[in-house]
């Protein structure tokens, strides 16, 4: 007995994930002639010392700091007699 697939009833967005490569190709041909300003608009906030250009300007230029969790999963517990569950 094959199962029904129920992926197509899962209320799922039609809309998600990732964007066909040809229509970011496309979104980036069309701000292609903004290029210049909006670098000359990050240059002036950099100047500006605006944090979020800061950070960017960082993010971009060297990369995002590498990030670590520090996970402490140490667990005890009382030992159990089973001879208490009769």
């Amino acid at each position: 007995m094959e199962k029904e697939d129920k992926r197509k009833n899962n209320g799922g967005n039609k809309n998600a994930g990732r964007k066909p490569k040809s229509e970011e190709q496309m979104l980036a041909e069309k701000l292609s002639p903004f290029e210049e300003d909006a670098l000359e608009a990050l240059k002036i906030a950099v100047k500006d010392k605006k944090p979020w250009a800061i950070k960017m300007f960082f993010e971009y230029m060297y990369g995002k700091p590498h990030q670590t969790i520090q996970q402490d999963n140490t667990h005890s517990f009382d030992k159990i007699d089973m001879n208490d569950w009769k």
